[in-house]
């Protein structure tokens, strides 16, 4: 199948659909992409204003110690390693400025992954360097037979196998918000979803 006419509608149903994370600037997209994983984007849009009153900059998160995260972070998954990270990450970069804008660089910090750093670059609008596969593609990209397996990374490789690189900055998100819209775990609503003709586990 070509997979990258039959995804075309999704892709344009969703073409620059913003993330559900409420960030607002790429040092905050930074920081709660780091702190959803894991976790929901609901629950860390909830805890970031308080959070960024008291960090506004990566210089100033920079300057952080683990008690003050603790305090404001206690309630999201994996807490503690994500302080590291984020302490760590923040020394590292140092300011706003310097954050990375390339995929192996982002890569390089603490507590940032392949599909962090796929998000990060298709918010910031930076050259797509991999496809976005989060827990919704996972499930969506197997439905649609489109890739097979549990392994994020090797579906991740067969996504950018099936489709034409520009389309790996759209592709994953217009799929994550298939998953979390209409492509449900339990009782996906088939008759509204605009790829039902191509799918073969459509009910």
């Amino acid at each position: 199948m070509d997979w990258s006419a039959a995804l075309g509608p999704l892709i344009e149903k969703y073409r620059g659909k913003p993330h559900p994370l409420a960030y607002g600037n790429l040092y905050q997209l930074v920081v709660m992409v780091l702190l959803a994983a894991q976790d929901s984007d609901r629950h860390i849009n909830q805890l970031a204003p308080e959070f960024f009153r008291s960090f506004p900059t990566m210089a100033s998160l920079a300057e952080g110690s683990p008690a003050e995260l603790y305090a404001l972070l206690h309630s999201v998954r994996n807490y503690r390693n994500k302080t590291v990270w984020l302490l760590g990450l923040a020394q590292r970069v140092g300011s706003d400025e310097a954050i990375p804008r390339t995929l192996g660089e982002l890569v390089e910090l603490p507590g940032i992954g392949r599909k962090s750093a796929n998000v990060i670059l298709r918010e910031s609008r930076r050259p797509a360097e991999g496809i976005v596969v989060d827990l919704h593609v996972l499930r969506v990209a197997p439905r649609l037979g489109i890739a097979s397996g549990t392994d994020a990374t090797k579906i991740e490789k067969q996504l950018m196998a099936a489709l034409d690189r520009e389309l790996w900055g759209e592709a994953g998100m217009a799929m994550s918000f298939l998953g979390r819209e209409t492509c449900r775990p339990t009782r996906p609503q088939c008759p509204e979803c605009v790829l039902n003709a191509v799918c073969p586990s459509r009910v």
